[in-house]
């Protein structure tokens, strides 16, 4: 067994060197291999390492990015898979990368975000201390379901982590309902006040009580199903939150400052992200620190200094124009950038790039679930209108339909010309990619531009 444990973390970092050396990210294959070698190789990697898991479906990336640098600023020795490979051959890869050849890990803790189906298998090798839930919507119905099935997955997972701390989203009657299922302590964090001034029209995942059926009443909506839910028939609601955005004092086109509450005291947070999503995620990272145990001082100042994930609010600077890249996957995620940018308040060129490839979903009949007539609504503010991808043709539709001018729309199919398009604007440019389009362009961007590669 120790042969194959052996042979199995060196094909890995073989391989990863191999790929690395032709300019590739290798963030997944290597992983394969050693798997393919010794299938239960994580759980020798993983002994002795203390594991912090973020799943659920949006705000993965970039929440794991705050909890590290919080983990960072606090003087905490861990590493992460920040490239996001987060299904069990990503992790795996992860932690071959960071041990011996014997299978010894050299840090004592391990943050890992873990993609919502994969987490079962993966949480069957780790010691987990902490499970930050970030929300559940629906998501990919091809390869997840509906969000029942979603959340049945969360819930086995955490049985696998007994003991761990479950950070979870108060505001989500989903994710709220696993601490019903589980003997696992709760955190509840969660968003006592409006986020949007004006939000866009979006169908609600989860209109109806999860333990009775009976439609609940809302005394404020954040976004999506997310708010004060309570259901007057059986009582089932929203619980107080153990850490509380208790109010948005600012919020541009850069991010936002909010005040958070815990333990009885008040925190002033920078969240150098715009966009109310990032407001929970920043929510859900100081969360996650009160269940380690962190000075929530430090967790607090930590969330203006980290560094954005790939793709997720990232910017870019190329010859005096600024493009801003925002992943999109689900009608949720997608409402939530359409609200921040028919928010913005001056002209923008829009890009949306829509593949249908395995990572992203087959079926993309979820864009007429988003609310794209907002983008029509903009009048002037949109400049420019311009749609690629694999499924260009169908986002040109939606937008046809959306009621976006046809002299303002333009299909642009090669990603080269769509970036030297972009380039050429004397207006901010929004990109908004699913995800192999956002791993295409964003091998683009570095090698055309000279960026850094995603895995970096």
């Amino acid at each position: 067994m120790k042969v194959r444990v052996c042979l199995s973390i060196l094909s890995c970092k073989l391989a990863r060197f191999a790929l690395r050396l032709l300019g590739r990210g290798g963030t997944d294959f290597p992983g394969r291999v050693a798997l393919k070698v010794c299938p239960s190789v994580l759980g020798t990697l993983a002994e002795g390492v203390t594991a912090i898991v973020v799943t659920g479906t949006n705000g993965k990336t970039t929440t794991s990015r705050m909890i590290e640098q919080a983990l960072t600023d606090s003087g905490i020795s861990f590493f992460a898979n920040r490239s996001g490979a987060n299904l069990l051959s990503g992790v795996t890869a992860e932690f071959a990368m960071h041990a011996s050849l014997t299978g010894r890990c050299r840090y004592p803790y391990a943050l890992i975000e873990a993609d919502e189906a994969a987490f079962k298998a993966i949480s069957r090798y780790l010691r987990v201390k902490a499970v930050v839930v970030t929300n559940v919507f629906r998501d990919q119905l091809d390869r997840y379901g509906e969000v029942t099935h979603t959340l049945e997955n969360i819930r086995i997972s955490i049985a696998n982590c007994p003991g761990a701390t479950l950070c979870l989203n108060a505001d989500d009657s989903l994710s709220r309902s696993l601490a019903d299922q589980v003997d696992n302590p709760v955190l509840y964090y969660g968003v006592n006040t409006p986020i949007y001034a004006h939000r866009v029209a979006e169908l609600s995942d989860a209109p109806y009580c999860i333990r009775c059926k009976h439609e609940y009443v809302y005394d404020y909506v954040t976004y999506g199903h997310l708010g004060g839910y309570r259901c007057p028939h059986c009582g089932y609601g929203r619980p107080a939150p153990d850490v509380a955005v208790t109010e948005v004092l600012s919020t541009d086109t850069e991010g936002s400052r909010v005040a958070v509450e815990a333990d009885g005291r008040r925190y002033e947070a920078e969240i150098h992200l715009p966009g109310g999503y990032n407001i929970y995620n920043g929510c859900a990272a100081m969360a996650c620190g009160k269940a380690l145990g962190l000075d929530l001082g430090t967790v607090a100042a930590s969330l203006s200094t980290f560094a954005c994930g790939f793709g997720r609010m990232e910017k870019f600077e190329i010859r005096g124009a600024s493009l801003r890249m925002i992943l999109i996957k689900n009608p949720a995620g997608c409402n939530q950038v359409l609200n921040f940018l028919t928010n913005t308040r001056e002209p923008s060129v829009f890009v949306v790039c829509l593949n249908d490839r395995a990572q992203d979903g087959r079926d993309v009949s979820w864009i007429w679930d988003v609310d794209f007539e907002q983008v029509a609504a903009m009048g002037e503010n949109l400049h420019r209108l311009l749609v690629s991808g694999i499924r260009a043709d169908d986002m040109a539709l939606r937008f046809k339909y959306a009621g976006v001018p046809a002299e303002k729309l333009e299909v642009v199919r090669d990603y080269g010309a769509l970036l030297e398009r972009c380039v050429a604007q004397d207006k901010p440019v929004y990109i908004m990619p699913t995800y192999t389009a956002m791993l295409d362009l964003r091998e683009k961007l570095s090698k055309t531009y000279g960026f850094k590669e995603f895995w970096q």
